[in-house]
């Protein structure tokens, strides 16, 4: 779906072909920055390449389109390079610097900076110190209940500054439903080679317990306790530094990151509980419901943790779908492990005294 030959200020008989593979090499190599880094580390997601550039960070979206994006021109990019900025400067204000242009010169060579003819936008950022990240902290034995209560109070005050959203109850509750079937036509896909008939319990209970949950949450909705929030709250997207910065938000669709807090955090205790730190989200829940007070009802936070659990099962394993799959050997046992965390009892994800 690439359209790697956009300009924005060139006229269509000046253009030049500039691929991904082109740009990727540009920006991997140390010389081509202002201020050239001793070297350039990059690192490759299911929707970006990032350059660790010595202390700055240059996200290069891929030119893709998928059900729920559509990055494939140089205009949509562009849009979503400053959506992402925009909406990540409410967690990470000093984090996001701005848009870099990634431009041709009259005789087709690629620089960073405006020129006669754009073909890409950059997100800059400051880069965080690796070893402060949440999930680097969790697998070193680092992480303490000091540091999670901190890093709570930090998305408490985000919670309670964004104002309350009204979306329709039933719409709201009904994208569920619609995820949980492309989750089942996924995760029960025979020609991913994935157990279908062990999975297929777990995934009938799920529909079950959301046909019970479902009048709890658009209850909530009707309550005025849903906000615009991060919609990717991952262990790796949180630095804890003083104060602690959030990061890579879901940019691409405001509607998924209309959400309940408690499904925000519910996730990401999921993920800190994949790492093996179980204690995270008791901690979370617990400063959460002193902060924001009426917290859903157990059966609802239950099923946001099961929810979360099942799509990250199926967004895993979707990667065999990609015609070339980054690490195809690391998806099917990753998705066993977030199906077994969505096969969690409610006394092993609510806190005792919850």
């Amino acid at each position: 779906m690439a359209d790697d030959g956009e300009s924005t200020s060139m006229p269509a008989t000046k253009r030049h072909t500039v691929t991904t593979a082109d740009k990727c090499r540009f920006l991997s190599d140390p010389d081509n920055y202002p201020h050239p880094p001793a070297e350039v580390r990059v690192e490759e997601t299911h929707m970006s390449f990032v350059f660790l550039a010595g202390p700055r960070v240059f996200k290069l979206k891929k030119p893709v389109r998928y059900p729920f994006l559509d990055f494939s021109t140089l205009k949509a990019r562009e849009h979503f390079v400053k959506e992402e900025i925009r909406l990540n400067r409410r967690l990470a204000p000093d984090v996001y610097l701005g848009t870099m242009p990634l431009s041709l010169t009259p005789d087709g060579r690629l620089f960073l900076g405006f020129g006669d003819e754009v073909v890409d936008w950059l997100v800059t950022m400051r880069r965080l110190p690796e070893e402060r990240m949440l999930d680097r902290l969790i697998l070193k034995g680092a992480l303490t209940p000091d540091m999670v209560e901190g890093l709570a109070d930090t998305l408490c005050r985000f919670f309670e500054s964004a104002p309350a959203e009204h979306p329709d109850p039933t719409a709201y509750t009904e994208r569920y439903a619609r995820e949980h079937a492309v989750t089942c036509s996924i995760l029960l896909d025979p020609a991913l080679g994935f157990d279908g008939e062990k999975v297929g319990p777990a995934l009938t209970r799920f529909k079950h317990g959301f046909e019970e949950v479902r009048p709890l949450i658009e209850a909530r909705v009707r309550d005025g306790r849903i906000i615009e929030g991060h919609g990717d709250l991952r262990p790796e997207h949180v630095c804890l530094n003083r104060p602690a910065a959030i990061i890579d938000c879901l940019e691409f669709k405001r509607d998924l990151r209309l959400l309940d807090p408690f499904e925000e955090i519910a996730f990401l205790g999921l993920e800190c509980a994949r790492l093996g730190a179980d204690w995270v989200f008791p901690i979370l829940y617990k400063r959460c419901t002193q902060c924001l007070g009426k917290p859903p009802p157990p059966a609802a936070t239950v099923f946001y943790w099961r929810y979360r659990a099942l799509l990250r099962a199926r967004l895993t394993l979707a990667h065999l779908l990609e015609p070339e799959p980054r690490i195809p050997e690391k998806w099917a046992p990753l998705t066993w492990r977030y199906i077994a965390l969505a096969e969690r009892n409610a006394a092993q994800i609510i806190p005792s005294d919850g």
